[in-house]
């Protein structure tokens, strides 16, 4: 299916503006792109964040992966998406000077705001990446782009990168978004009184038994009278939340998880 071309013209870059697309910060933040606005475009996300409390709009598996890796990361202290290259003069002056035609809508004749992928406040201050497959990088057009992008936040005294599957640790990505499936357990259905009862109940037997996991999670499923699967989901849910040792660089043993009698689809489970 073909892509479906979205207007753009001076009245769409003012509702743009007019909506509060790129600014804000932390739950704030609006994305200058959001995935409605491609709606034939393909492999796109959204997700929640841990890092800044709202929903963030991915228009790639590489986005999502990256993602997941910076909200997982203590050193992340917000993440913004598809940023804008606000200042059209100057990023039209960066192309001009560069000699690099800079892209305007064939129809309306306005020059279109870039984006970079993310825009992080992080421990050692603030950094920009823009994720591509290495396969985009020889192509002409893409690299006068991204140009644009590394002399714009050069002047601006920001560091800017690029990420491609190669920059982007994919089992330990993989990992975390299995554990996030269980970040939150009131998608279970579970009060916050049980889940912090689960949770103290779980660690207690966790750092006392040397009992094989599959055993810790029936135990568990049996005295709080969960469904089976829900030991494994609040294994999931600590290790999340780093409260218990998780390995997430390597890729994951799902035999490990696995109790005896049971049926497993994903994270859940049952008889």
């Amino acid at each position: 299916m073909a892509k479906r071309r979205r207007a753009w013209n001076y009245s769409v870059y003012k509702k743009y503006l007019r909506e509060g697309r790129g600014q804000g910060v932390g739950a704030d933040y609006k994305p200058w792109i959001n995935i409605q606005d491609f709606p034939s475009l393909g492999m796109v996300s959204r997700v929640s964040s841990t890092t800044a409390g709202r929903i963030h709009h991915l228009m790639s598996n590489l986005e999502l992966s990256l993602f997941y890796l910076l909200d997982w990361s203590d050193d992340i202290i917000d993440i913004r998406e598809q940023y804008p290259l606000t200042d059209l003069p100057q990023a039209i002056e960066i192309a001009e000077k560069a000699n690099i035609k800079y892209p305007y809508d064939q129809k309306s004749g306005f020059p279109y705001v870039l984006t970079s992928d993310f825009y992080l406040d992080t421990n050692q201050g603030a950094m920009v990446m823009s994720v591509k497959p290495s396969s985009e990088l020889g192509k002409p057009r893409v690299r006068e782009k991204l140009e644009i992008e590394r002399r714009y936040w050069a002047s601006r005294g920001t560091q800017w990168s690029i990420m491609t599957e190669n920059e982007i640790n994919r089992v330990k990505a993989n990992n975390i978004e299995w554990l996030a499936q269980a970040k939150d357990l009131s998608v279970f259905g579970l009060s916050e009184a049980t889940q912090e009862a689960c949770r103290e109940y779980f660690l207690r037997f966790y750092q006392a038994d040397s009992s094989p996991l599959p055993t810790l999670f029936k135990t568990v499923e049996i005295a709080f009278g969960l469904a089976s699967g829900m030991g494994l989901n609040i294994y999931k849910h600590l290790a999340y939340w780093k409260q218990i040792v998780f390995n997430s660089d390597e890729r994951v043993d799902f035999t490990e998880f696995l109790i005896p009698g049971l049926h497993y689809d994903g994270g859940a489970a049952w008889a």
